[in-house]
């Protein structure tokens, strides 16, 4: 809730920041073009401290990271991380500059219209950082395989095993790289040769990132909601750290409030007597919901307490050892009963990803 006398908008670039200061008092605006240190920026504030009296500062959340934040909080400023998309503009304004996306700022931070963003430690964010580096390997992976793939099926060259990108399949690319492209041209074995070592190369660098996961999640700050998320299915040692480091503080959510937060939740559009419901809203953290949506196929199939599933409940509390448990019987049968009502695989599995969002807070936000 804003109670300072002045409202500060701040709309910072990589370059520069500009900056708007509101007296609420008297109606006057201050307004300044800043450089981008945050040494300086805080400089500033503290001025027009000195001179108006109390200050309240707002930026929107950006590329530019919380380093701000921090800083104007340890300077004994007030600050509000705003949401961006949850800032509200008018209809008919056509015109945008940064001195009047300050402005705006600074006005709707003193009407109390922002949503803040909450602003992560700095463990957390050293952690997000690392569960995203792995992330961007993924998609980076998926990318070189789907290319190398193809260059071979343009060739007429296709794998009759099943299981592909195993040791087997890493054989028979050997093996067709020096028998099956005999034919080809200098170009065509350079661009396998290329691809090829792009696949090995991102391999390696997702090992190491998954050794560094497994590492940092053995012994930090996240090792005990890592520990307890693993007791439900689909949920592996990577996968509960990175859920860990996500979401931060579980408990400024609820078991229902944390579907709508990660955007699990179905739209609507309802107006009079009329209700419609849409497809989810895919707002909020995109990460933490793609993990939820791969976990939650592992509960389509039929639940039995193998040995991976029992060494985690050992190393786990009894009582999140029990609700994991409770939420693994209660999931295959949520998937069981949205089978028998003939849903599409995938509307059941996103509805039991929204239900294994909120067994999955209850697990996190144990004491």
């Amino acid at each position: 809730m804003f109670n300072e006398r002045t409202a500060i908008g701040l709309d910072v670039h990589a370059r520069s920041v500009r900056a708007a200061a509101i007296d609420t008092s008297t109606g006057e605006v201050i307004e300044a073009r800043l450089p981008a240190a945050t040494v300086e920026v805080v400089a500033w504030v503290t001025q027009i401290r000195v001179r108006l009296g109390p200050v309240h500062v707002a930026y929107e959340a950006g590329p530019t990271g919380f380093g701000l934040a921090r800083k104007l909080d340890a300077a004994g400023v007030a600050v509000t991380v705003a949401a961006p998309s949850k800032i509200i503009r008018p209809a008919g304004d056509r015109i945008k500059t940064d001195a009047r996306d300050a402005l705006l700022l600074g006005r709707l931070l003193r009407m109390d219209e922002l949503v803040a963003v909450r602003v992560p430690t700095e463990a957390e964010e050293s952690a997000r950082d690392l569960v995203r580096a792995r992330d961007d390997v993924r998609v980076e992976l998926m990318a070189a395989r789907h290319r190398l793939s193809k260059l071979l099926l343009r060739r007429g060259i296709v794998y009759a095993g099943t299981s592909t990108w195993s040791r087997d399949h890493d054989r028979w690319l050997r093996a067709e790289r020096r028998d099956g492209l005999d034919g080809a041209g200098i170009g065509t074995l350079a661009a396998f040769d290329a691809g090829y070592d792009a696949v090995t190369q991102i391999v390696a660098r997702r090992d190491r990132l998954d050794r560094d996961i497994t590492v940092m999640a053995a012994d930090s700050e996240f090792t005990a909601v890592t520990t307890r998320l693993g007791c439900l299915r689909g949920i592996s040692t990577l996968t509960g750290f990175a859920l860990a480091v996500e979401i931060g503080d579980w408990h400024r959510f609820t078991g229902s409030s944390i579907a709508a937060y990660l955007g699990l939740v179905p739209s609507e559009h309802s107006s009079g007597g009329s209700r419609s419901l849409g497809p989810i809203t895919k707002t909020g953290n995109t990460h933490a919901r793609r993990l939820l949506i791969e976990s939650a196929w592992h509960h389509k199939h039929p639940y039995r307490i193998g040995k991976v599933m029992q060494d985690r409940w050992a190393s786990a509390p009894a009582p999140a050892a029990a609700r994991g448990d409770a939420g693994n019987r209660r999931l295959h049968h949520r998937w069981l009963v949205l089978s028998a009502k003939h849903k599409k695989h995938t509307v059941a599995n996103t509805a039991i990803a929204r239900e294994l969002a909120g067994w999955c807070w209850s697990l996190a936000a144990m004491d």
